[in-house]
């Protein structure tokens, strides 16, 4: 991808100006269009078709989550990182699919952090969607040197604060990778159980339910079995049922 292509929406015009300043800062990225509340970011989204949109939480009218729960039901979907003041919304952001979380007032490594982040994204989706080739390996880091995971391998991935838990044959390992960009390129062979889980197909034995209402998925080399939310409980018997 040679330019990012980034909407930027918040009620607050002076947080507006400033974020449109910091990425201006960052190389290969364009800013497209400025919101000052959810449906023009929606509006502006149908216009320019961005590759990423940065969503503050609290605006008035349709707020952030909602704006991000519409973007990803529609196609072309654009990576949504959230920028916010608060920090308490970190788990509604990411139910609603957000690649990232960033709080206000937002740095500039961090903020290129995360415009890595939509770049492997990408990187991904035209990997998945050109030659059909995909990874076999995750690469993770491992005091200085690098240690490759076979696809094969892996049981389940779990989401950890900034760091995605790769949990596999030989044992675990850390990745800095997102949850959301690994069950784009990998959607067919991994299915997400949680927010912060995807488990690989093949994995999946069967779905049990607790005295306390909770289910849980039994896997095949797990250890214990892993929670499972409520949202993901009807498509993954539905799976199971045609394993």
């Amino acid at each position: 991808m040679d330019t990012l292509n980034v909407v930027v929406a918040d009620d607050e015009p002076l947080a507006r100006d400033r974020l449109r300043a910091l990425l201006e800062e960052q190389p290969g990225v364009r800013v497209v269009a400025t919101a000052s509340d959810g449906a023009q970011a929606l509006q502006a989204c149908a216009e320019h078709h961005p590759d990423l949109v940065l969503l503050d939480i609290s605006m008035p009218g349709m707020d952030g989550l909602e704006t991000a729960r519409h973007l990803a039901a529609g196609e072309p979907r654009p990576a949504v990182i959230f920028c916010t003041a608060y920090d308490a919304h970190a788990v509604s952001a990411f139910e609603a699919e957000a690649l990232d979380y960033l709080v206000k007032p937002v740095r500039p490594e961090r903020l290129a952090s995360a415009l890595e982040r939509v770049r492997r994204l990408a990187a991904a989706r035209a990997a998945s969607n050109g030659d059909g080739r995909k990874r076999t390996h995750l690469c993770a880091r491992l005091r200085g040197s690098l240690r490759l995971i076979p696809i094969d391998d892996i049981h389940y991935l779990q989401a950890e604060e900034k760091y995605v838990v790769v949990h596999h044959a030989r044992g675990e390992d850390l990745i800095e990778e997102s949850l959301r960009s690994l069950e784009i390129e990998f959607g067919d062979r991994f299915v997400r159980i949680h927010r912060n889980c995807l488990v690989a197909r093949h994995e999946l034995v069967e779905l049990k339910r607790c005295p306390d209402g909770h289910v849980q998925a039994v896997l095949r080399h797990g250890r214990q079995p892993l929670e499972v939310s409520r949202r993901c409980v009807s498509s993954l018997r539905e799976r199971l049922a045609h394993l």
